[in-house]
């Protein structure tokens, strides 16, 4: 049945029947000659010498400004060309250029700073020592971005028509015109600009998301038989599509750049920091000696910044300094996380909480999902279902046992709650809801053009979205989460923002002059969930989805190889401001803007955009229209749900897990990648998704582990339980009427979590100093092999495994049927790997002459992953792992020393109090006396253990165990520690293991061991 749906035409709206609209889509053409259109009248071109020229070049401390003036006659192709444009070149800090092009009279939208705040500008000029020089040409303009080492290699950015290839370029893909290039000039139009750079033939491009990319974490760029790849990037609700734009847009990239002659690799970043929405085209065209990235945006500004790395790490803490770095979580929140869609009552929580500490595995924080509202209305609970005493009782029962609750705003919380970004309206005069009502009092929702409340649709039926720009939409939700949590006995621990593009299941403003009553929330009666894992047949097997049935294997795939045919898994060897001048709210202050339907129409998923969205045309305060802002909702709310969570809970780390992102969110919260499926092809999704991120600033990331659409299985779910454990953030959830999935449903299940998890809180200290790292300086937590081994080209495509720091590396089973995984252990032969399980060193051959890296077979059981630790390595971690965090970090700790060939090691690690004020730098300098933490620094040398503090003055209450060494290669004679020889210890000669026990050490001064 097709719904109504409102077009717009300026300020008027139109209510019209969907079967009544005819509209082709029609992708637009590229731009490049002028004048003249085709017959069709769609097709036009702009002459290869109009663009723009520089004048009035002024020379400036941190480096220059000048004006761009319209070359030729304007082409209006997709929208109008606006002639006088103002550059602006900032040195930015050494590592950083940010060259920014925008209209003169700053009437397109621009991000405002209290969304962003820019970088301050260096305290001296860099104009003449910066790692990297801005290089122009004035007629036609054009720039080029150059290493200032290496001023003669291909820049890393580079507009000149003279550096891309010759046109015209017929599409890439036959089906879709708009894959052509036709010319490359840069285009500066109201509604469409255009920039394009050559890059270097089939080089290595990492980001661009957010995307499930059949490609894998590098990005296909058209060359080795890839088609090529356009990222669109307009928010939306999908369900995990691949290569199509999904939740987030994050207009980044990273290129790993090899050198075949040198055999050595630099990397650089470019960020375009606009939320327009956009296509941008990786291509390589037949026979051309380079690749390009094309820009096409609906509006905005060109703002780009440029990092010159030279490490891929390096990289994304440049990135980082701009974007901001993430937040600190709380300790508590590095547990294990379990919801589902479909916990239909409060004793169904009381069970499920039961039944996981009845079989040993470690539960830190219980979600409930929208099952949790009365009429799926956000801030409220169920009064049968979820009764407030209850609820309340509930969460106190959690927090003395030292767990949490998380909510689902569509927010989360130790409990942690889900909160959605629409809001029910009342239907009636006797209906009382709150939150809307204080709301409509303090005007902080979006509008219709002319005024009027955008209504669409959601769970509880007609709903309006916050308008984050709105003066009072802070203190608004603040309320409603504090009366949530104190009234409404909903104490979370952390919130679950969803359905926050945003989304609407109406078009347009549907419920604009409807019977708001006669819209029942959605119902889920009668819901089925068929799907299954591959190589699953339920038909055979029946619906249990256990590994076997009356002792008869379920494996259902043909090839003897347990491969499976239909697990599309790919090889790696074969994957390839607002400002004070100007309105600067582009559509909502410009006129002659076709704000429904773009000229341009972007590839997004959908078609439409105002397609299962708020509608391009509703607006927000200070005259933003969505069309313009549509790509920073989840972000803004990201960052009101954080303060507000700071004046809910005072003293208390804010935990946020978000789905919609943009760039700076990462300062806020994590994000979970979405409505994933039950299948062993997203398992392995799950690790581009999360190294993205890794790229995003946003470290906080991990999937739906087992799966969320379709019904999971025993294999898959055993082997997702231990995958996750090595990810960020880790939880369990699943739709509504699907198979229960919590790990204690099967005991394989249950064995594979509690192996899984004990690594997991073991690693606890490293993993926590790890986002230490990341809130301060911007390094990932999770990276990819080559971001450690930048010149092993055969790391380039590897994304079936990953490291969690330097120094662990995880090679889970990604197939089904499987009792072996092959993966690659970095290092070329010259790295020990040892096996965390057993501390075995994994044999290869040293100096692998053959230069290539090291493939090794390794035995993968069910429930067992392979997880090895790098040589070289010092990990501080907890002796004793308990069953909640509370109790992991009250325990003792130990050191695990993984020495290298030559007998050295080294480490950090960072120690707080887990929650409460952050302090990572301990004040202003290496020698500060913090209280609130300390920062301890590990070395070996010939024979010798020692720990110092490098600064802080946090008083660590817990001794320090157990001290592990590997790779002694004779037994001691004698250990001492702090000076005194001790007994007891053990030496296991068949992989050089040194462990001593009992050392009951204080980590608060230096600590001395040696062995001789």
């Amino acid at each position: 049945m097709l719904r109504p749906l409102v077009l717009s035409f300026a300020n008027a709206a139109l209510l019209v029947s969907a079967s009544h609209v005819v509209r082709d889509v029609v992708y637009s053409r590229n731009v490049s000659h002028c004048p003249g259109r085709n017959s069709s009248g769609l097709h036009f071109r702009r002459s290869s010498s109009t663009g723009y020229t520089l004048t009035s070049l002024v020379e400036l401390q941190h480096g220059l400004s000048a004006q761009l003036q319209l070359a030729g006659p304007a082409c209006n192709a997709f929208g109008s060309d606006i002639a006088n444009l103002t550059l602006e070149v900032t040195y930015q800090s050494q590592s950083t250029i940010r060259v920014k092009i925008f209209d003169t009279a700053q009437d397109q939208f621009t991000i405002p700073s209290s969304i962003i705040p820019p970088p301050p500008l260096p305290i001296k000029s860099l104009v003449n020592d910066s790692d990297l020089v801005f290089n122009y040409d004035s007629s036609p303009f054009a720039f080029w971005i150059t290493r200032r080492s290496d001023p003669d290699s291909m820049p890393i950015f580079d507009t000149r028509i003279s550096s891309l290839p010759p046109t015209p370029i017929p599409p890439f893909n036959a089906s879709d015109p708009s894959t052509a290039f036709d010319g490359f000039p840069l285009v500066f139009e109201d509604e469409y600009l255009q920039m394009t750079s050559a890059l270097p033939l089939g080089t290595n491009i990492y980001g661009l998301g957010e995307v499930v990319a059949s490609s894998g974490f590098r990005r296909d760029i058209g060359t080795d038989g890839g088609q090529g790849t356009i990222q669109t990037h307009w928010s939306r609700d999908d369900t995990d599509p691949i290569d199509q734009n999904i939740y987030g847009s994050h207009p980044i990239y990273l290129e790993h750049r090899y050198n075949t002659t040198t055999g050595k690799a630099t990397a650089s970043g470019v960020l375009l920091l606009s939320a327009a929405g956009s296509d941008i085209f990786l291509q390589t065209p037949p026979t051309s000696p380079v690749s390009l990235i094309q820009y096409r945006m609906l509006g905005g500004t060109f703002d780009f910044y440029f990092f010159s790395g030279p490490s891929d790490v390096d990289v994304i803490a440049q990135y980082g300094a701009i974007s901001g770095y993430p937040f600190m979580p709380p300790a508590w929140g590095f547990g294990f996380h379990l919801c589902r869609w479909g916990y239909h009552n409060l004793n169904d929580d009381i069970a499920n909480v039961e039944a996981m500490r009845e079989a040993g595995i470690p539960l830190e924080v219980q979600w409930n999902d929208i099952d949790l509202y009365h009429a799926f209305r956000d801030f409220t609970t169920d009064p049968v279902s979820f009764p407030t005493d209850g609820i309340r009782s509930f969460i106190e029962n959690l927090t003395a046992n030292h767990q949490h609750y998380a909510l689902n705003a569509w927010l989360a919380n130790m409990h942690i709650p889900i909160v959605d970004a629409a809001i029910a309206l009342t239907v009636n005069d006797t209906d009382a809801y709150d939150p809307f009502t204080r709301g409509s009092e303090m005007d902080v929702f979006i509008k219709n053009p002319d005024g009027s409340l955008y209504i669409g649709q959601v769970w509880p039926g007609y709903t309006v979205f916050p308008d984050w720009f709105a003066d009072s939409a802070e203190e608004w939700w603040t309320e409603a989460l504090m009366n949530w949590s104190t009234k409404g006995g909903v104490e979370f621990s952390g919130i679950w923002l969803d359905m926050n593009e945003a989304s609407s299941f109406c078009g347009y403003s549907c419920g604009t002059g409807a019977n708001l009553s006669a819209l029942a929330p959605l119902s889920l009666a009668d819901v089925v969930v068929t799907a299954y894992p591959e190589c699953y047949n339920e038909t055979a097997s029946g619906p249990s989805g256990n590994m076997t049935v009356n002792g008869a294997s379920t494996y259902s795939c043909s090839d003897a190889t347990g491969s499976g045919t239909s697990v599309a898994l790919r090889d790696n060897a074969t994957r390839r401001a607002r400002r004070s001048v100007g309105t600067g709210i582009s559509a909502g202050g410009e006129t002659g803007i076709n704000v429904t339907y773009p000229p341009y129409a972007i590839h997004n998923g959908f078609g439409a955009l105002s397609e299962h969205t708020v509608a391009t045309n509703a607006t927000h305060t200070g005259g933003y229209l969505e069309l313009d802002v549509h790509n920073l909702f989840g972000t803004m709310e990201a960052h009101v749900t954080y303060v507000a969570l700071q004046k809910v809970r005072p003293g208390k780390r804010p935990f946020i897990i978000g789905r919609s992102t943009f760039v700076s969110q990462g300062r806020w919260a994590g994000h979970w990648l979405g409505d994933n499926y039950s299948k062993w092809e997203y398992m392995y999704f799950n690790i581009q998704g999360v190294l993205q991120f890794q790229i995003y600033q946003i470290p906080m990331v991990g999937a739906d582990t087992c799966g969320f659409q379709g019904n999971t299985d025993e294999e898959l779910c055993n082997r997702w339980m231990q995958l996750s454990a090595f990810m960020p953030f880790y939880r369990n959830h699943n739709t509504y009427g699907a198979l229960p999935q919590e790990p204690y449903r099967w005991d394989s299940v249950a064995n594979a979590s509690k192996i899984a998890m004990q690594a997991r809180y073991s690693l606890l200290p490293y993993w926590y100093t790890l986002f230490a790292n990341a809130s301060t300086a911007g390094l990932p937590p999770v990276r990819a092999l080559f971001y450690e081994f930048p010149d092993e080209p055969d790391l380039f495509t590897v994304d079936r495994q990953w490291l969690v720091g330097k120094d662990i590396l995880v090679t889970p089973v990604l197939e089904p049927g499987q009792t072996t995984v092959e993966g690659i252990l970095p290092g070329r032969g010259d790295v020990i790997w040892r096996d965390w399980w057993t501390h075995a060193p994994v044999p290869v051959s040293p100096t692998n002459t053959s230069n290539q890296s090291t493939t090794v077979t390794l035995q993968a059981p069910i429930s067992h992953i392979n997880v090895h630790i790098r040589g070289g390595s010092i990990l501080l971690l907890y002796d004793q792992p308990g069953y909640t965090i509370y109790e992991t970090m009250n325990g003792p700790y130990a050191l695990l020393v993984s020495l290298d060939g030559d007998g050295q090691a080294c480490g950090d690690a960072f120690v707080d109090a887990g929650d409460g004020e952050f302090d990572a730098m301990g004040g202003t300098d290496s020698s500060s006396n913090s209280t609130l933490a300390r920062r301890l620094v590990f070395e070996t040398s010939e024979g010798s253990l020692n720990v110092k503090t490098q600064w802080g003055a946090y008083n660590i209450e817990q001794k320090l165990e157990t001290i592990v060494v590997l790779g002694v290669g004779k037994e001691p004679e004698s250990v001492v520690v702090q000076g005194e020889a001790v007994n007891g210890w053990v030496y296991n000669v068949a992989i050089g293991e040194l462990i001593v026990a009992g050392a009951a050490v204080d980590l608060n001064g230096d600590v001395d061991v040696s062995w001789t």
